[in-house]
């Protein structure tokens, strides 16, 4: 590098020397400064700029030259801190991931000054020395991310970032010819520690402006607005939000200078809104640490909305919301060479016998599994079982209110904006109508929606949404009759046990107050989302791309654990925590928990062998809780008890819901299968057996509010019983008096006393003349007739 004070000469056209002005390809001549502004960049988090990285989500495409100072001093720090060396490098590598996973059509470069080494197309005899073109444009991938790891090491030299500029500007203006590209942008991280030369400043900006390039400076300290190094107290820096390598006491005059002459160049660009573009390290650390998935735009959907057969509206839709999952990108590869091309793959259909004899493709038909059964279904069945469409389609089937549509009736993985048709005025004098009448008698459309002539026809809700801005019909899906799930459960209103006071229900009322994630300001009259899920990134695709990028740059590393600022994702807002700690207290006396120890009781010998029936002294006998079942060697023998056996079903019943050792829905799903499989043998023994688990049952049922499930039970019993012709079995139950639960043994049932013995009473006889009518062979119609 040259001293500041060697004379600077603009070279002619045609050759390109030390800080010569940029020329115009076609016209040969430097143009004259002008008042053009260079687009905005949405690279690093600025005014407008919305975070870091959202270039790639943009459909424009963009040429990025990032520019890294490996000076001598950029690898300096005080104990304990990072080097501005090394969290340049953070913020390169995280931008550049993001770029990667994003899928981002953006090519990138990167510029390195201050190497021990010279190599870029303007290093002449003593011009642009030590700065390295390290990688030309092009699209980013991993081997990028490898070279800024491994490859990139601080140098021993120092090199003036303004020539560095320089070879970043001429790296865009020969690498993006023939290519289209709609923003041009230079990113330069450096401490400034460099001396440099201002004295062709004005032909460096003249020359930005006129090729539309955007500049941004990241440094490892935050800056003011006002001249020298800023204030910390100062409202318009950004220190509070930033920390820095170099404290502002620790910055030298060097960088000093250096940071006036950024903000010459950024207020030159842009005005005093340039500076809102030079940012610290740990800003952008902060704001870059979040993986960015590839973002789709919603395409529009055009169609007609139909009301009847004689009113009909063009409309457009977009998906507003639809479920993001992620991309399948799995392949099967060597494991040698990675290659997906060197394996072979092969499938053969074999029979199921001793020589598994192979059968040809097209000698075999797909089958439909229906319980045990397979039934055959060829390519022209299923072709023919489709629902035929004549295509898209989104008719109005009828109007109800909006308060008979419940939210919990929502389904489908998207939602839909649909608007008129653009640039039919028709189309949006009709839809706006239909949307103000909505809104207005508070009423939703019901629709019958279908994608194209493929898709199957889905049954949703249009309801009106009006904005200052715009306004349009959301649609959302519905479900079908068998999309519905139908569960009993007993209420706790008649639990005595579940009654809360009136000081608990307050208690819970407060916690549920404090926890609230919408923060209202009364005074403004404004609501703010202390928890906004849509600004979340979703954890999953984040841990992907974490193990991705490590096991891409480490593949023989095991996977690292989870990323702190990952799991602090879903932690609760600090604000609600620190609310709620003094409910939570209140909670915590209003609802004590006390360890429940169960005594354990000494057991005699005369328990363990029963067969012993001589009566000893009371004090040796076995004091057991009620309802407890004896200890004895049968229960030895058996072990400890995991599922309902087919030796004691009943007992091994009593004992699992008793030890909690299965749900009672588990539990009595398993004493079940063992009635009925007892019931198919239709013999007597095995009946007593069943009456014994149904007995067990109705005990352990009423004991755990669990009535609803054994009187479900007993009801689907007696048609089972019917329809084997179990009548023998069924004469057992009766006589039994095993019968339904009725409320006055539990709160929980809705079954009478009146109602349990009619359950029990022997059905009526047929109809002497419907028999007859059947016996002479009469049909349906003879049958109606008599009704």
């Amino acid at each position: 590098m040259r001293g500041a004070s060697a004379p600077r000469l603009p070279a002619p056209s045609g050759l390109r020397g030390k800080r010569a002005p940029f020329y115009d390809a076609q016209a040969g001549t430097a143009t004259p400064p002008g008042p053009w502004r260079p687009p905005r960049s949405t690279f690093p988090p600025g005014r407008g700029g919305g975070g870091p990285g959202n270039m790639a989500a943009s459909r424009s495409k963009a040429a990025v030259v990032l520019c890294m100072d490996v000076g001598s001093a950029m690898g300096n720090s005080f104990p304990g801190e990072e080097s501005p060396f090394e969290l340049a490098k953070k913020v390169i590598t995280m931008f550049v991931q993001r770029q990667v996973f994003a899928e981002s059509r953006d090519e990138i470069a990167l510029v390195l000054f201050g190497t021990d080494g010279t190599e870029n197309a303007l290093a002449g005899k003593d011009q642009y020395q030590n700065i390295t073109v390290h990688r030309h444009l092009m699209l980013p991938d991993f081997d990028l991310l490898e070279d800024i790891e491994r490859k990139i090491q601080p140098g021993s030299q120092q090199a003036d970032f303004l020539d560095a500029l320089i070879v970043c500007m001429d790296v865009i203006q020969q690498e993006t010819v023939g290519k289209k590209f709609e923003k041009r942008h230079i990113e330069v991280f450096t401490d400034l520690s460099s001396p440099f030369s201002k004295d062709q400043l004005d032909v460096i900006i003249h020359n930005l402006k006129k090729f539309g390039i955007s500049l941004q400076f990241f440094l490892p300290f935050p800056i003011g607005k006002e001249d020298g190094t800023g204030d910390p107290g100062d409202g318009n820096s950004r220190s509070d939000h930033q920390g820095s390598s170099f404290p502002l006491k620790g910055i030298t005059e060097q960088q000093k200078e250096g940071i006036r002459m950024v903000k010459k160049v950024m207020r030159s660009l842009e005005g005093e809104d340039g500076l809102d573009e030079i940012y610290s390290f740990s800003e952008s650390l902060r704001q870059l640490c979040v993986f960015k998935k590839i973002e789709k735009h919603s395409i529009p959907w055009p169609c007609t909305l139909t009301i009847g057969s004689s009113l009909s509206i063009k409309i457009v839709a977009y998906k507003s919301i639809i479920q993001e999952k992620v991309k399948k990108g799995w392949t099967v590869v060597d494991a040698r060479t990675l290659k997906k091309e060197d394996l072979q793959k092969e499938t053969v259909y074999c029979l199921n016998d001793d020589n598994e004899t192979e059968v040809p493709k097209e000698d075999t038909i797909q089958g439909f599994r229906y319980g045990s059964d397979i039934v055959p279904f060829s390519k022209v069945d299923e072709e023919h079982m489709k629902y035929k469409l004549e295509g898209k389609c989104f008719s109005v089937l009828g109007f109800c209110r909006s308060s008979q549509v419940h939210r919990r009736y929502f389904m489908g993985n998207q939602v839909l904006k649909v608007f008129a048709a653009k640039d039919d005025e028709a189309a949006a004098v009709a839809l706006s109508s239909l949307i103000h009448a909505l809104d207005e008698l508070d009423m939703v459309a019901v629709v019958r929606y279908a994608y194209d002539r493929r898709s199957h026809p889905q049954v949703g809700m249009a309801f009106p949404f009006i904005k200052d801005v715009y306004e349009c019909l959301i649609y959302v899906q519905l479900p079908f009759m068998e999309d519905l799930r139908q569960y009993m459960f007993s209420s706790f209103k008649n639990n005595k046990k579940c009654t809360p006071t009136e000081a608990q229900l307050s208690a819970v009322d407060a916690l549920i107050d404090s926890m609230s994630l919408i923060k209202k300001d009364e005074k403004d009259d404004t609501i703010e989302d202390l928890f906004p899920t849509s600004k979340i990134p979703n954890p999953q695709f984040q841990r992907l791309f974490q193990c991705l990028l490590h096991r891409a740059l480490h593949p023989q590393e095991p996977l690292p654990p989870i990323q702190p600022h990952i799991l602090s994702m879903l932690d609760p807002p600090t604000e609600v925590t620190t609310k709620c700690q003094v409910p939570l207290s209140k909670i915590k006396t209003i609802f004590p928990l006390t360890e429940v120890i169960k005594k354990k009781d000494q057991v005699t010998a005369q328990d363990i062998f029963q067969d012993n029936h001589e009566e000893g002294p009371d004090s040796k006998k076995l004091k057991t809780e009620e309802g407890e079942p004896c200890f004895s060697i049968s229960s030895l023998a058996e072990g400890s008890v995991t599922s309902v056996g087919s030796v004691n079903p009943a007992e091994n019943f009593r004992v699992l819901v008793r030890q909690k050792k299965a749900t009672f829905e588990e539990a009595s799903c398993q004493l079940i299968s063992r009635i009925e499989q007892f019931l198919d043998t239709n013999e007597t023994p095995y009946f007593m057996k069943s009456m014994d688990c149904i007995t067990v049952f109705r005990q352990e049922a009423i004991q755990f509010s669990e009535e609803q499930r054994f009187n479900d039970f007993l009801k689907a019993l007696r048609e089972k019983v019917e329809m084997k012709q179990l009548n023998h079995f069924w004469e057992i139950v009766i006589q039994d008096g095993i019968t339904l639960i009725t409320k006055d043994e539990a709160p929980g049932s809705s079954v009478t006393a009146e109602e349990a013995k009619q359950f029990l009473a022997p059905k009526e006889p047929p109809n002497e003349d419907t028999a007859a009518i059947f016996a002479e062979g009469g049909d349906v119609d003879d049958l109606l007739d008599l009704i």
